[in-house]
């Protein structure tokens, strides 16, 4: 399951993340609204955390602008005001939920439990190319039946090719890792295509081919922009 926070507080963010994260979510951080509508433009979510008073742009503004292009992935608002006035506004404006900070993460992950059973949307459990499997409840990743030990990175790399991105997505969420964890740099660019060779070692099959060709345009692309 794949979780996002939209939250400007970093002390909270930092948390959120490593409770989500002992939970085994796969969870991305966004610190202002325009990067959080970045995110969600690029990657699917099955649950969205979202901070209502952020910079750039507000929380409220987010859950509008989803569901007027009708996406349907749960909202759960997180914020300081706690008059009824506010919760109706978060609810009215498409958020399915509406916890008060400050809050007990026991009861968060309850309500994050509660919204994504209430989804009812058929969840794909494997992500499977031929004797490959990767597990997004567990994060496991199997060859032959033999489990993977992998780096978070190589983790990330595998999603894109196991089905979370098609066609002309992939350049875009490529650019999205940069931005999560990486520098635009020639020493990032050797290291990442590094780990697709690494990969490729150890799977025996010439899998990540044309994603190593999607790395060295997307740089080459921006090198050409500067």
């Amino acid at each position: 399951m794949r979780i996002l926070i939209v939250e400007d507080d970093e002390c909270i963010a930092k948390t959120l993340l490593s409770v989500l994260g002992n939970q085994h979510y796969t969870v991305d951080v966004a610190s202002d609204g325009n990067s959080g509508w970045e995110l969600i433009e690029t990657f699917s979510y099955d649950l969205i955390l979202l901070d209502v008073m952020l910079p750039k742009l507000d929380g409220l503004k987010i859950c509008q602008r989803l569901r007027s292009k009708n996406y349907q992935t749960p909202i759960l608002l997180l914020t300081a005001k706690n008059s009824n006035t506010d919760k109706v506004e978060g609810l009215e404006a498409g958020a399915d939920d509406y916890v008060v900070k400050p809050f007990e993460f026991s009861e968060l992950l309850a309500r994050i439990r509660v919204l994504l059973r209430r989804r009812n949307l058929p969840i794909q459990t494997v992500l499977r190319w031929e004797n490959l499997c990767l597990y997004p409840d567990s994060c496991e990743v199997t060859y032959n039946d033999n489990l993977l030990t992998l780096t978070p990175k190589e983790y990330r790399l595998l999603e894109l090719f196991l089905g979370l991105a098609e066609g002309s997505r992939l350049a875009k969420q490529i650019e999205q890792m940069f931005k999560l964890g990486m520098q635009k740099d020639q020493t990032t660019v050797i290291n990442l295509c590094h780990l697709v060779e690494l990969l490729q070692q150890e799977l025996n099959k010439p899998v990540f081919e044309e994603f190593d060709k999607a790395v060295l345009n997307f740089v080459e692309e921006e090198d050409s922009v500067k």
